[in-house]
This record gives structure tokens, C-alpha cells and sequence, in this order.
């Protein structure tokens, strides 16, 4: 047999090289919008909505000062009676014959955002790895039956609860409150953690914990100091999907918010610029929105690669 002859398992090298360059263009097509958005964020509005589209023009901060402050247009009149500006920004925002009223509600809605996210994620993950521990490991009965419900939690579309949802959040008290988006996002997250960490679960031998148990640990011993350091890779994984979702969603953030609790996701589409959209303002704001979650998936980019591979290989 000729050394040469290819594996039927280990790709070839030109089927290595047309992999890796179809995932190079996947990531630099994907990449694109992302960048745009990145860019707008530093145009001025004209320069934003010129046509054609401007790659090569010269940073302005405008979009972060909008972004950050509420404007009222002037009379020049008004405007040579004021004092001289004191900030780069009173300056920027006067060149556009306007004046700088207050503070916009963006940092709000964008701290509303941390606590809601992180906060349902958290409580999503803690309760998701309690109730799939209990499922990799004791004998429940109809287990099963109990699984398929509550993955068909996640399958409904958030619009078919939305009405009974308002009415309820209505009745008790819980519209435009932290802790109700942080119970709503949990209860819909849920189902998602709970199948997704019974699988790495059950990738765990169970004579770990046996001998902890031998050895003089309590069951709550064992899942502390055995079962969860082996499954940290899957918490972790299963944390960034249940933070995507609860980052992202906008639905029930419209509906069930409009101040105390509203997220950024219904509030930067609400930014009004002087004539029109904002554009730059609303790519800065979706720009800053990016952030946490890509810090976060960043951070705990080998915990997700291990945690999505884990247990296909077996020996």
C-alpha cells in the first residue's frame, strides 16, 4: 500500500487548506456588518447617510456625545449669548447650533441591561445545575415526560405568552421591575441550562462521587468539590447561551418595560436625532452593547470550545 494514500478520517491537506479558507471568508462576511457599525459610530450624521456610502472620512466623537446627552436646538442669538464653551463636547454639540440639555438615559437602560443579563443568567445556570444533577443522577419517575416538557417551554414563541404574561406582571406588581425581567428571562432560560448541563452531566462518572462518599463526604460534598469543577466547562458554555438570550431579547423588553427596567435593546432604536435617526448615535449605542457579551464569551472562550466538544470523543 502506498505511504501517500490518503486517511478516511484525517482530511487531506488540500481539504485542509479549502476549510480553512471557507472559514476565513465565513468569519470576514460575518465580520462586515460588524465593522460597519463599528465605523458609523465614529461619522457625523451627514456623513453617515451620504450615498454613496463614505469608507474613508474623518473621526467625530458626535455619535458617542449624542448618545450620551440630550440636545435642544438654538436660536444664534441664544447661542452668542452664552459663555464660551467649556468642554470639546459643548463645542462639538454647539457647532450643530444646539445645546446640551442633560444627560440621556442610555447609561440607565445600559446598567438595567448588566443587571437583568448577568442576573437571570446566574439564577438560570444555578437552578438549571441543581435540576440536572437531580436528573443525571436519581431515579425520578416519568423522567423523561418531564425532560420533553420543559425543552417545549423553549420551543414556544415568546409572542404566543406575551398577553397572558402582561396580565399577570399587571396583577402582581411586577411590569417595569428588575425582578420581574430577571424572573421572566430565568424561567424561559431555564429549559435551555437544565438539558444542556443533564448532558455534561451524565459525561461524569458517578464512581467520583461514590468514593468522595466513601471517604466521609455528604452528597452536597461531593457535587461541591467533585461533580461541579468537571462541569465547569459546561456552565460556562451553558452561561453565554442563556446571557445571548437574555442580552438580546427584545420582545418582552418592550413590551413589559418603559422606564425603571426598560433594557437598551428597546431603547436605542428610540434615539431621535435632529431630523431623523441618528445614526451615529444608534451604531454607538449598538457598538457599546457588543462589549459585555464579547468580554464575556472572550473570557471564557475555552471553557465554550471544551464545553461544546465535550464527551464526543470517548476512550
Amino acid at each position: 500500500m502506498s505511504s501517500s494514500a490518503s486517511s478516511p478520517v484525517e482530511p487531506g491537506r488540500w481539504g485542509r487548506r479549502t476549510a480553512g479558507a471557507l472559514v476565513v471568508l465565513y468569519a470576514l462576511i460575518t465580520m462586515i456588518p460588524l465593522v460597519w457599525i463599528f465605523m458609523t459610530g465614529f461619522k457625523t450624521p451627514p456623513d453617515s447617510i451620504s450615498y454613496p456610502p463614505k469608507v474613508v472620512f474623518e473621526p467625530s466623537l458626535e455619535g458617542y456625545v449624542n448618545l450620551f446627552t440630550t440636545r435642544s436646538r438654538q436660536t444664534p442669538e441664544y447661542l452668542n449669548s452664552l459663555p464660551p464653551p467649556e468642554t470639546w463636547y459643548d463645542e462639538l454639540v454647539r457647532s450643530r447650533s444646539m445645546v446640551i440639555a442633560g444627560p440621556s438615559k442610555f447609561g440607565e437602560r445600559f446598567m438595567n441591561s448588566i443587571i437583568i443579563g448577568f442576573g437571570s443568567t446566574f439564577l438560570s445556570v444555578f437552578l438549571g445545575t441543581l435540576a440536572a444533577y437531580a436528573f443525571s443522577r436519581f431515579k425520578i419517575p416519568l423522567a423523561d415526560d418531564l425532560m420533553f416538557f420543559i425543552l417545549s417551554t423553549r420551543m414556544m414563541p415568546p409572542i404566543a405568552v406575551a398577553i397572558p404574561i402582561f396580565l399577570m406582571y399587571r396583577t402582581l406588581g411586577l411590569s417595569d421591575t428588575h425582578l420581574g425581567m430577571i424572573l421572566l428571562y430565568t424561567a424561559v432560560n431555564i429549559s435551555l441550562a437544565v438539558w444542556l448541563l443533564k448532558g455534561f452531566i451524565d459525561e461524569i462518572p458517578r464512581e467520583y462521587e461514590e468514593a468522595a462518599m466513601i471517604d466521609g463526604y455528604t452528597r452536597f460534598q461531593a457535587f461541591m468539590k467533585v461533580v461541579l469543577p468537571q462541569a465547569a466547562t459546561g456552565i460556562a458554555a451553558t452561561a453565554i447561551f442563556c446571557l445571548i438570550f437574555s442580552w438580546n431579547e427584545y420582545a418582552f423588553a418592550l413590551l413589559l418595560t418603559s422606564g425603571e427596567a426598560q433594557t437598551a435593546p428597546p431603547f436605542i432604536p428610540t434615539i431621535i436625532g435632529e431630523g431623523g435617526l441618528d445614526w451615529p448615535a444608534v451604531a454607538a449605542g449598538a457598538t457599546l452593547f457588543l462589549l459585555p457579551v464579547l468580554f464575556f464569551t472572550i473570557m471564557l472562550r475555552k471553557q465554550l470550545l471544551r464545553g461544546i466538544t465535550f464527551g464526543a470523543v470517548r476512550k
